[in-house]
């Protein structure tokens, strides 16, 4: 059994880096993963990796996915970040090996669920995703992806086929030490309630979306 006695004190929780703490099954609605646990002694955060069979070391697909409590749990048709997760299990399954991490820490692109709330009510008073943090003075992305790269490599992954919208998440896991060979298009159906907040990260968060073009006039 792991100990994990340092998660709570004493000098390991003084480290910088990221510990694998435990590893369980995890039978999901999309097929058979294990659950990689770690903790960021850095933030004090845990984090955990949903791993589907044998992991390559080379081009490993993979999604790197931002909490998001409201679309996770929630079913929040605000944004798309549910159906994403969803999707992204179902890749990996479909594909018979890689992994989603899944990032806590990165709700609301980093800035926190009340702040989060708070601009998502900004938003309803008609200011985009962009303004509405501003607007609180935080930033409009606060996101990093170290922790990510650290999980990757203590799974063994070097290289990766990134599910993702966002070349600026491909250009930060780089920076971190993880080659990024490809980047797959992650693409949800927008609804009237995101069809705004998508269109926002296109024109000034510089995502991918080419289907946005075909509901232009939703």
């Amino acid at each position: 059994m792991t100990d994990t006695s340092g998660i709570l004190g004493g000098s390991a929780a003084r480290r910088t880096d990221v510990e694998r703490v435990v590893e369980a099954p995890l039978p999901t609605a999309h097929g058979p993963f294990r659950a990689v646990g770690y903790f960021d002694h850095e933030r004090g955060i845990e984090q955990v990796a949903l791993v589907h069979g044998d992991l390559a070391a080379e081009n490993a697909l993979v999604r790197l996915h931002s909490e998001c409590l409201t679309g996770d749990a929630f079913g929040s048709r605000h944004c798309e970040c549910g159906d994403q997760l969803a999707a992204a299990l179902g890749a990996v399954a479909a594909e018979g090996a890689g992994a989603v991490v899944y990032l806590r820490g990165h709700e609301g692109r980093g800035i926190g669920l009340l702040a989060k709330l708070r601009a998502m009510a900004l938003q309803a008073d008609g200011l985009d995703t962009v303004e509405a943090n501003l607007a609180q003075g935080l930033p409009v992305d606060a996101r990093d992806y170290g922790v990510a790269a650290r999980i990757l490599a203590d799974l063994g992954v070097r290289s990766v086929r990134l599910m993702s919208n966002n070349p600026r998440k491909a250009e930060a896991l780089e920076r971190h030490g993880i080659r990024v060979a490809e980047r797959v298009p992650l693409l949800i159906a927008p609804c009237e309630s995101n069809i705004t907040y998508l269109r926002t990260k296109r024109e000034r968060l510089d995502h991918v979306l080419p289907h946005l073009d075909a509901v232009a006039d939703m």
